[in-house]
């Protein structure tokens, strides 16, 4: 039987920060505010495993009030949440993301961040797809005020 969950995170633009998306730093004069690396893309794509498998969320498994997670690498916590879907009796068999924000363009970051994100869950590329798209104005992703990120995730049984 499979197992879908929905994830979804967002982020408001700091100065003094690195941007930082499906574990690949891109180039920005501005990068996400947050008590980890703030990558809006990971914490999405945890969120979706952890809601398929009935494991709660990012905030009960890395809280932020937990020093220990501060400027934390987001892979590195997708690699732990990983470890628990296989430890409930479930193995990740795809993920779907969408990324929005303004600026910068993704395009040219997407096959890198999709490699991290495959290599991170296990998967083969051709099961980690990730899309972009802005905000058209509108909100505060328009605005540039910030990023979001939604994502989806297939589990299956071990």
């Amino acid at each position: 039987m499979s197992r879908s969950g929905i994830g979804y995170d967002s982020h408001r633009f700091a100065e003094g920060r690195r941007l930082v998306l499906g574990g690949v730093e891109i180039p920005h004069e501005r990068g996400l505010s947050g008590h980890s690396d703030a990558d809006v893309l990971t914490h999405a794509v945890i969120d979706a495993l952890l809601g398929a498998a009935g494991l709660g969320d990012i905030g009960q498994h890395f809280p932020d009030s937990d020093e220990r997670y501060r400027d934390a690498d987001s892979l590195v916590l997708l690699g732990a949440v990983v470890t628990l879907v296989i430890a409930a009796g479930l193995q990740v068999e795809n993920v779907d993301c969408t990324v929005m924000l303004e600026t910068p363009r993704l395009g040219p970051y997407r096959e890198e961040i999709r490699t991290r994100l495959a290599q991170t869950l296990d998967l083969p590329l051709t099961h980690v797809n990730v899309k972009a798209t802005t905000g058209e104005g509108i909100g505060f992703v328009g605005r540039g005020e910030g990023a979001a990120a939604l994502a989806i995730a297939s589990l299956g049984e071990r």
